[in-house]
């Protein structure tokens, strides 16, 4: 997948004027990194993570800061705060217990909480996509952990079979501190 194609499908989902931080879970080699670098304010950082060790370049797209972690996201603790955003391209799939990381990373963000998602839409299994979550599933999940808005970015055919894979951004409020 091209760096525009990528950004096709997540476009809309990453803006603003000020510098940024996300957490790109189960990054892999960075394709949808570089997009979402692409896209952040000048300034911004990310921070991938995937259990397998990557070589990501120090910085991508608009001046963007990139680090890598070594962790299995799903079973190990992440020791990141103050996130503004956490992008999953096609991680979530492999998570059995959806709701159960969702609610373990909101307490990831600083304030409100932004998750871009790309995922096949379908409800079919496959060696590949184990524990799938089509656009439908995904609004019942995110409505069950909590009070988010879902709206979806963009779709394009999938390279390996029928499936669609589409882009959405799923947000909530921002939490006031007290």
């Amino acid at each position: 997948m091209t760096n525009q194609e990528a950004i096709e499908l997540i476009g809309g989902g990453a803006n603003g004027e000020h510098a940024q931080y996300w957490l790109d879970l189960g990054c892999g080699k960075g394709t949808f990194t570089e997009a979402l670098a692409t896209m952040l304010p000048a300034q911004s950082k990310i921070t991938g993570v995937d259990k397998n060790n990557h070589q990501l370049p120090p910085q991508m797209g608009n001046q963007v800061s990139i680090k890598f972690i070594e962790a299995d996201f799903e079973t190990e603790a992440l020791e990141v705060t103050g996130l503004d955003g956490i992008l999953m391209a096609n991680s979530l799939h492999f998570i059995r217990d959806k709701e159960s990381l969702i609610r373990r990373l909101e307490n990831h963000f600083s304030k409100g909480r932004r998750f871009l998602i790309v995922e096949y839409d379908t409800t079919a299994s496959n060696p590949w996509v184990p524990y799938p979550i089509d656009f439908k599933g995904l609004k019942s999940i995110f409505g069950r952990v909590g009070n988010y808005s879902i709206s979806k970015l963009g779709e394009r055919r999938s390279l390996y079979g029928s499936a669609m894979l589409y882009g959405a951004l799923v947000t909530s409020p921002v939490q006031s501190i007290s």
